[in-house]
């Protein structure tokens, strides 16, 4: 807090609009049979088939990483509501990274057609994020000060030193983009539309200055 009894607070605030150059995707691969032998089976493939039709889009190995694997009894019911039997549920599900946002949507294509049915969470981001963190921060500041200038000259008081300043943590107001969210998605004619939009990059600053 400003050790001054005699003190201006002024808050801040700059964005800088950033478009995103990166994706982050779940793509997985349900699979359900009476028995876990083949339940398994059926998953294992149809996930090789779905990585390599990834790579075959230019998603490197290290950009494909697993994020879940559940092997699970799931009861049958028939239409009177009443339990017929147990069949096996496996589902896994691969993180992936995409780098090339222009081919996003015809890589999408291809995991469908090679046999994803979950397809969900992506959202965006900036590989590098470091030039529009020190942009926002700088721009926040800015603002700041000249809001200070304002209200001192308002006041008819003269600005002493800078006491304190308290910059927020940043904030990233980006765009999701949900796909066959829960499952079950089917396949589609033509390239899935996605844009990635912008990414805004937020911060506040608060300073304290002295009056004299």
């Amino acid at each position: 807090s400003p050790t001054s009894e005699r003190y201006i607070r002024v808050s801040g605030s700059g964005e800088v609009a950033v478009v995103p150059d990166i994706a982050y995707i779940n793509i997985g691969v349900h699979s359900e049979a009476e028995d876990v032998s083949s339940a398994l089976e059926a998953n294992n493939t149809q996930a090789a088939e779905l990585t390599e039709a990834l790579k075959a889009e230019g998603i490197e190995e290290k950009d494909i990483q697993t994020a879940n694997f559940n092997v699970y009894p799931q009861t049958r019911y028939d239409n009177m509501g009443q339990p017929v039997g147990t069949s096996y549920v496996v589902d896994n599900t691969v993180y992936v990274t995409v780098r090339d946002l222009a081919n996003l949507g015809k890589m999408l294509d291809t995991a469908i057609s090679a046999g994803a049915n979950n397809i969900y969470g992506i959202s965006f981001d900036i590989a590098d994020k470091e030039n529009a963190l020190a942009q926002a921060r700088e721009l926040a500041i800015k603002d700041a000060e000249v809001k200070a200038q304002s209200v001192a000259a308002i006041a008819g008081v003269t600005l002493g030193q800078i006491l304190s300043i308290d910059v927020s943590t940043p904030t990233f107001n980006q765009p999701y983009f949900g796909y066959g969210m829960g499952g079950g998605t089917s396949r589609v004619e033509t390239s899935v539309p996605v844009s990635a939009g912008q990414i805004v990059v937020s911060y506040t600053a608060t300073l304290n200055y002295a009056i004299e």
